[in-house]
């Protein structure tokens, strides 16, 4: 299992909390600490794996949370986080103290269901895109899982934007309209912030794209813009700055803006708004 990262431990601490908070009378008043179960992980529909070794950290820690005397859970994947699967696949078996899996279930379910489901989405994306435009998650993602909703992103082949506010500098229609222009946003953000870090600005016309060329801006984001007035402004910029398109990026659309020559394609739904991966946790064999 490899590591888990102290922000997504707080998570899973806190999501726990939150399911255990009054403990689990169903499962107390059914089940001796000395009662073992085995079972299974199944793939109820065609998905990309992800959040493997967070299903198993969400075990270790029940058991650690669980008195008297147990035997610990094995868990053996089948599969590994970013491999493609198809519906009835199983993905896991398990054998353990019921206690420990029962009171695991949902948070491990929810936290593996999600990912995958992000993992999936992108994935799909990926392959209508085309091998020469990158797909990117955005900060438009759950509080508290911009980590590993990033991780699932590039379990499903996609790759990260910048992660928070500080790792990198990109000025959106907000920003352009209390600096009053693009030039003068773009200047104060070359003086101020230092120089590895790109400058991106935010477009919505070509007027602005002139304005961001002419400012200097590193890369130049097509934010929401029709798909002849992208290629009109791809050919504007040239090699001048790097390309991002943004807005609606779509199973439906993204294989009409393949043949338009941008650097990447961002997209806020890979992590705002996907359906979770159906995978059901069966006992028995």
């Amino acid at each position: 299992m490899q590591t888990i990262s102290p922000i997504t431990e707080q998570l899973i601490d806190l999501a726990l909390s939150e399911d255990l908070a009054c403990g689990d009378f169903t499962t107390d008043a059914i089940f001796g600490a000395a009662h073992v179960s085995n079972g299974y992980l199944i793939a109820k529909a065609p998905l990309v794996i992800c959040g493997t070794d967070i299903f198993e950290f969400v075990i270790r820690k029940i058991e650690s949370r669980t008195l008297g005397c147990f035997q610990p859970v094995t868990i053996t994947f089948l599969v590994e986080d970013g491999q493609s699967v198809e519906c009835g696949t199983r993905l896991a078996e398990f054998s353990g103290a019921t206690q420990v899996l029962l009171k695991a279930e949902r948070t491990a379910l929810n936290l593996l269901q999600h990912l995958s489901g992000v993992a999936t989405q992108t994935r799909k994306i990926v392959d209508l895109l085309g091998p020469n435009i990158r797909l990117t998650n955005t900060r438009k993602t759950l509080p508290g899982l911009r980590e590993l909703q990033h991780y699932a992103v590039r379990c499903g082949g996609g790759h990260s934007h910048r992660f928070n506010l500080g790792a990198g500098v990109m000025i959106k229609d907000n920003h352009i309209a209390a600096a009053g222009s693009i030039a003068k946003a773009v200047k104060k953000c070359r003086d101020f912030a230092p120089h590895t870090l790109r400058i991106e600005v935010e477009v919505t016309n070509m007027d602005e794209v002139r304005q961001a060329v002419e400012a200097g801006a590193d890369i130049i984001m097509l934010d929401n813009m029709a798909h002849d007035e992208m290629v009109e402004a791809c050919q504007f910029i040239g090699d001048r700055a790097l390309v991002e398109i943004s807005g609606n990026i779509t199973l439906e659309k993204a294989e009409h803006i393949r043949d338009i020559p941008v650097y990447c394609a961002s997209c806020g739904a890979l992590t705002h708004s996907v359906h979770a991966a159906d995978i059901s946790m069966r006992f028995g064999s």
